[in-house]
């Protein structure tokens, strides 16, 4: 597996500024070990927090120093195949929703005594988001709260001129073409340059497919679960029409509470609006 000590530097320059301490452990899976990086009260309740793809589980950061760690028990997940110190399993790899259900069922148990004796708040980010909705789907009863911060594929499609300015990161990832989708995508945004150098290393990781498929049930969130659901969307991504995409969460899930964080854009959701992200926990 791909590992530099560059990758790592920055990697760990980023987790350095989490509100400490910080507890870090490498999870056993089906599908390979799971880096988790916890943080916060350890008798606090869980919340389990995916990134959005191409990031790491040190996105979360800024949400932590925001707050979100003195309510929680913070544990913040790499996702297997994605940057990260995840490493897949040989010949194990990750192709279905049911394997992704499959994987954080075994993350989930891993967490120990916070995690799976008592409901688990579970969010995530973009492609985390969709992934955070298919479990909840399947796994209503493990949940006791669903974030979902400007999902994809979820509530609306990809707008096609944005798939195609992503498509050179996605094919061949070099740190300049990362930085200018980015700088594209949030128009310019100030962003954490320490992540941004984070950023640029996930470019040497080798191409994994990510898994992809439907949309998830939407019904069955929608169903009297005693689970609650927040959708937070960024009014200023291009990754799809933010107003469509929350009247069409309202309209599927008449019961959570959906909103549009004016002035944010897609990929800096989760360092721009911590500090809302940290409220809404």
């Amino acid at each position: 597996m791909f590992r530099t000590s560059s990758f790592r530097a920055a990697y760990d320059e980023v987790l350095g500024r989490w509100p400490g301490p910080v507890e870090t452990v490498d999870l056993p899976t089906p599908y390979g070990v799971t880096r988790v990086n916890s943080c916060g009260p350890a008798g606090a309740p869980p919340l389990v927090l995916l990134p959005g793809g191409g990031s790491t589980s040190t996105v979360w950061g800024a949400c932590a120093a925001a707050g979100a760690a003195r309510t929680h028990r913070m544990h913040a997940v790499d996702l297997v195949g994605d940057p990260g110190l995840s490493v897949p399993a040989p010949g194990r790899a990750l192709r279905s929703v049911a394997d992704l259900v499959g994987w954080l069922d075994a993350v989930l148990d891993g967490i120990g005594p916070d995690g799976p004796h008592g409901p688990v708040a579970l969010g995530g980010h973009s492609y985390g988001a969709w992934i955070a909705a298919h479990y909840a789907a399947a796994r209503a009863a493990r949940l006791g709260r669903l974030v979902l911060l400007d999902p994809t594929q979820v509530f609306a499609g990809l707008r096609p001129g944005y798939v195609l300015r992503a498509l050179p990161v996605l094919v061949r990832p070099t740190p300049e073409r990362i930085r200018s989708f980015l700088g594209w995508e949030t128009r310019g945004a100030a962003l954490d340059p320490a992540w941004l150098r984070l950023q640029d290393e996930t470019a040497g990781f080798p191409a994994v497919r990510p898994v992809t498929g439907p949309r998830p049930d939407l019904g069955a969130l929608a169903e009297p679960t005693g689970m609650r659901v927040d959708v937070l969307f960024a009014e200023r991504a291009r990754c799809h029409d933010a107003g469509r995409a929350a009247r069409a969460a309202r309209e599927a899930l008449p019961g959570a509470r959906v909103r549009v964080l004016p002035g944010v854009a897609h990929h800096a959701l989760p360092l721009t609006a911590a500090g809302e992200i940290a409220r809404r926990l």
